[in-house]
């Protein structure tokens, strides 16, 4: 489990949810212009509770989601 200050330096980007608990976002830039967009949501005590990756083509249009955790569902289309 992740200390909410190693989730701040690895993610830089959050938002607070009700309860207490984040939703933080790490954007990877990929050589061909496409994107992926990690979100881990966690509790008040920083336990991961969802944890999802968002693939966007070079026109920033959403085509691919994976849902790793709680269960890993693997890569959809949209």
């Amino acid at each position: 489990m992740s200390t909410r200050s190693e989730n701040e330096k690895k993610f830089g980007q959050w938002e607070e949810l009700p309860g207490g608990g984040r939703r933080y976002r790490l954007d990877v830039t990929g050589r061909l212009g496409w994107l992926a967009r990690y979100f881990k949501e966690v509790d008040a005590n920083e336990t991961t509770l969802r944890f999802r990756q968002e693939v966007y083509d070079d026109q920033g249009k959403l085509v691919e989601t994976h849902e790793k955790f709680p269960v890993d569902k693997g890569h959809r289309k949209v």
